[in-house]
This record gives C-alpha cells, structure tokens and sequence, in this order.
C-alpha cells in the first residue's frame, strides 16, 4: 500500500492549487491595485497637463503677464492659473488622499515655460494584506510658449533725384510730353521730376519758367489742367508756354491756379504723374496698416521713417502709434503720405542735396540705434532696418542753397562690407528693397560729362552690391508700383516671421 501511495499521482492538481493559492491571489490583488493606481495618475496627468497648457495659454492672466514684464522672472499669475486648473479638473473626480501641487511659471527671454508637479495617495484593497496600505502617485507635466516680439522698424527711404523718375514707362511718356526741363539738351522730354528751385538748374531756355524747374510742378496738378493754361507760342522750343503773369511767382502761382496733391498714390489718373517716391509712400502707409493689424498686444511694433539724400533725416524718428490718420499732421501716417515733398528741393539742410549717398545713410542709421535687444520686452527690443534704394550711390554733392555742383557724377555702388557689415555684425537685420535703376534712353554722351552712360553702365552692379548688403534672405525686389507694395508686406511679414525663429 506504501509502494502504490508512494507511486500514486492522482490528486497532485489539487495538492499543487492549494499551496499556490495564496500568492495568485496576492499578484492578482497586486495587479488590481496597481491597475487602479495607474488609472488614477492618468487621470491627475491629464490634470497637470491641462494645468500646464492654461498658464502659458494666449488669454491667461500668466501670459498677459509676462508680456508686460522688462525682465526675465517668475511669473505669479501663471502659477495662480495652474494651480486652479490642476484642482478644478481633480475635484472632477475622487479616490486619491494628500493630495499636492506644485507649479512654476517663468519667463526666460521671448519664451514663457510653465512646470506642473503633482503627488497623491490611494489606499489599496489587496496590498494592505502585505502590509502596505496606500501607493504613492506623482507626475509632471511642462509646456512652454513663444512670447510676441518687439520689434523696432527703421524705414531708410532714399528721397534722391532718381526716385523722382515716373513709377511706370506710361508715367514716364506723359511726363516727357509736358516738361520743359533741360529742353536744349533733351528735347524729347526729360524723366526725372525735377524738384529744385529757381536758380537756371534746368536750363529751361526759350521756355519762360524763371529758372524754376518744372517737372515735380507739373507731376502735382491736373494733367488736363494744366494743358489747358498752355497757349501756343512757336517762338519757344515747345511751342507752347504757360501765361506770363504766372512765371514770376512759380511754382506758387500754378499751385494757385491748379491745386496740387501731396502724393500719387495710383497711375495713370488726371490728377497727377505717379513717381517712384509716391509709390514709396503708398506703399509705406500700407505697411503701417499691415504692422498695426499683425500686432497681437498693443505698441508692439514701433516704426521710423528715415529718408536721405547726401544725409540721413530723422523725418519722423521711432513711433508705436502707427494706425494714424493721413491728414493728421501728428503722424507718421500723415509723414509717410507726404515722403514727396523730400525730393531733392537744394533747399533742405536736414537732407542736403545733388547725390545719393547710401553709405553715409547707413553709418548714421547705424549710429542712431544704440541698442540691439532681443525683442523680449518693450525695453529690449529687436531692430530692423528696411533699406528702399533703387541702389545707384552717387557722390557729388549740391550747396545748400543754391550751392555749386562737386565731387563725381558718375554712378557707382556701396561696398558691402563697409557700409552693411556693421550694421549686420551687431545683430540688426538689414532687409532691402531694391527698385531697379531704369537705363536712360536716349543717351547724350555730351551731357553732364556723359553721367548718362556712366549710370547705364552702372546698372549691372547694382543688384548684387545690394543682395551683398542685406542680410541673408532679405533681399527684395520690386520693378512696378504693386510690386513695392507686395515687397513691402512680405518684408514685414518675413522680418515677424524670422524673429521668432531666431529667438
């Protein structure tokens, strides 16, 4: 009986279940009671994670700010608005004990960064019988924000000679079927829109102007208007002439006779002979509105208006109010719309006169910003400088007033390294515009010691000495005035862009 009970198998299932039943049920009361802890940190993670998101959310009292905030610090309110969130979601549900949180909200630079850390206790069903009766949660959770830039825009905008030329070739033919200026040496019109005062600059000969050049006059008024003051007169290499009670008192005395505009904002219209310059200006105010509308908190973009001829003039130096009225004379609105009236008059000292002198525009601009900041905050902003060139340096010079011509007429370019480099190397983004230098057509070599051909010939220089000068992937340009516009838009909306990326 030994032997077969010693041999017997049957019954050792029951045998083995009985001695293994007691730790199955501790790993499966284990299994539960981690299950249970598991699914309760997920639900306090979702918590903290919601928590973390709302303090650095666009709308939350942290954000709003830290905006405000000049340096770089905690950030109370974000800490109060997590800390809410987090308890608002856990009271949603219940089974935890001792509950904690603990949340920081900071800000370093443009990015604001929130950290939510939180712990609790559950008490167990099945662990208690191994003498442990709670687990332990805890968890993170971060999130972090880009915050808005301040962002500081200075508009260098030559007002030279040549940004008096007509904006379009159909501007440019209705200007030369009017003008009388320098008519002995261009007797098929000349282009450019002459702004200088009475002193035989244009040698208007056998046309009685009184030494006043008159093509700026004539692009201001009412092209039909003007054409009906014109009486015959075949003794004049024009054949015409206006009434000789007014050539004493020009340009005054057409002024009064026709009204002129401040500026041209379209082509091809009555009232007036689009130039470059009032595309310029058009354009300008566009990207004033443009600035104004992208800001997402208030005086976040501040912008100047800097113009120049053989100086640089602080026309309407750094400004936050730039949503204006343009007939308000207390505005950069109001200044931008009246950029042409800068046209070399040789009778602004601010801006001086007879070249273009983009190199000494670009040391005084790098001379007048004093600060590059990151654009983390209104006292650390970021700079930008929006050259708008049609890129033809030229170095003679004019007195003022009604000085003597000196120095080359002869076109050349900016050395990029001496003119733009300083700029670059100290952080300020240098963004150009380039509106392409027209070749002037038909030459007369004879003229002016052939500045004609020397500034044709100039032309194939002009685009990389200016790509030369801008920083890398700002580099505009725009042939026609719509094209001024659309530059003008994508520079400011590239220069928003590339802030954030590089901060």
């Amino acid at each position: 009986m030994f032997r077969r009970f010693r041999t017997d198998y049957r019954g050792n299932v029951a045998i083995v279940f009985a001695l293994t039943l007691l730790p199955i049920l501790a790993a499966v009361g284990c299994a539960v009671d981690y299950s249970l802890a598991s699914r309760m940190k997920s639900k306090l993670q979702v918590a903290a994670d919601a928590a973390s998101v709302a303090a650095i959310s666009k709308n939350s009292a942290g954000y709003k700010a830290a905006i405000s905030m000049t340096q770089n610090g905690p950030v109370p309110a974000g800490v109060t608005d997590a800390n809410a969130v987090f308890n608002g979601s856990a009271a949603t549900f219940s089974g935890y004990n001792n509950l904690t949180v603990s949340s920081t909200v900071t800000k370093t630079g443009a990015t604001l960064s929130s950290s939510v850390q939180f712990s609790a206790s559950i008490p167990t069903v099945f662990l208690g019988i191994l003498g442990y009766s709670s687990l332990t949660l805890a968890g993170t959770s971060t999130s972090s924000a880009g915050l808005p830039l301040y962002l500081d825009f200075y508009l260098v905008i030559d007002v030279s000679g040549s940004m008096g030329l007509p904006s379009t070739t159909s501007e440019a033919q209705r200007l030369q079927a009017v003008t009388p200026d320098n008519f002995v040496d261009y007797p098929y019109g000349c282009a450019f829109a002459c702004h200088f005062s009475a002193q035989w600059s244009c040698w208007n000969f056998g046309y009685p102007t009184n030494g006043y050049c008159m093509s700026y006059a004539i692009s201001r008024v009412s092209q039909s208007g003007y054409k009906a003051l014109l009486s015959t007169n075949n003794s004049n290499p024009m054949g015409v002439q206006l009434p000789n009670s007014m050539v004493s008192g020009l340009p005054d005395s057409l002024y009064n006779v026709l009204t002129p505009v401040a500026n041209c904002p379209s082509f091809g219209t009555d009232s007036c002979i689009q130039l470059r310059i009032d595309a310029v200006s058009a354009s300008v105010n566009q990207l004033l509105g443009a600035a104004n509308n992208l800001e997402v908190i208030a005086n976040q973009y501040r912008v100047g208006l800097y113009p120049f001829i053989q100086n640089l003039y602080a026309y309407f130096p750094l400004t936050s109010s730039i949503n204006g009225s343009s007939s308000n004379s207390s505005t950069i609105n109001y200044a931008a719309a009246n950029l042409p009236s800068l046209l070399d008059t040789n009778g602004n000292a601010n801006l001086g006169s007879g070249g273009t002198h983009i190199d000494t525009a670009l040391s005084s601009i790098n001379s007048l910003i004093t600060s590059v900041g990151s654009g983390s905050a209104s006292n650390d902003t970021l700079p930008y400088v929006f050259l708008i060139t049609d890129g033809a340096q030229d170095n003679q010079t004019k007195g003022v007033p009604n000085g003597s011509w000196s120095g080359s007429n002869h076109a050349t370019v900016i050395d990029p390294n001496s003119s733009c480099s300083p700029l670059k190397s100290r952080g300020i983004i240098v963004s150009v515009l380039y509106i392409p230098y027209l070749p002037i057509s038909p030459v007369n070599s004879s003229f002016a010691g052939n500045e004609d051909d020397a500034a044709n010939n100039n032309i194939p220089n002009i685009p990389g000495s200016l790509k030369g000068c801008a920083s890398s992937g700002y580099f505009y340009t725009a042939n026609t005035p719509a094209d001024i516009t659309s530059a003008l838009n994508a520079m400011l909306n590239h220069a928003i862009a590339g802030a954030h990326i590089t901060n």
